[in-house]
């Protein structure tokens, strides 16, 4: 049972801890501690993937971090503002990279749930939607 437990939960609560302390660091060693995250629950796998893509955006590594925030994007995370979240990380990234048409979709995503996130979210959205018309059009 304890095993068992160990693959489906990993070390995501104390991950979780130490990236909302900003210890990056200690935030990267106990992601690696899990040998195979897609073994992860559903749950545990979206907060894996969430965590870690901020831990490739803290390193400016961005094209890992648009790929730890795309499978984010598709497991229950804590709530929709997180799940927001992920795919205005995905956006943003593709904004910079000036693929505009995928920074796009990902917006276009974000905006169906508009009634579910906070102000701050809507905020940043409106701004990533002002720069993509600029560049953009």
């Amino acid at each position: 049972m304890l095993a068992w437990g160990y693959f489906k939960e990993g070390t995501i609560i104390l991950a979780a801890k130490s990236f909302h302390n900003k210890d990056y660091a200690k935030t990267e060693r106990l992601l690696e501690q899990i040998p195979n995250p897609e073994w992860l629950s559903k749950k545990r796998r979206g907060f894996y993937e969430f965590i870690a893509g901020g831990v490739c955006l803290h390193k400016q590594d961005f094209d890992e971090a648009e790929r730890h925030y795309e499978l984010a994007a598709q497991f229950p995370l804590r709530s929709a503002n997180d799940h927001v979240a992920a795919l205005v990380h995905v956006a943003n990234i593709n904004i910079r990279k000036n693929n505009f048409e995928k920074a796009k979709a990902y917006l276009q995503l974000a905006d169906k749930y508009e009634g579910k996130t906070t102000a701050k979210m809507k905020d940043v959205i409106n701004r990533l939607h002002q720069e993509l018309d600029k560049k953009y059009y």
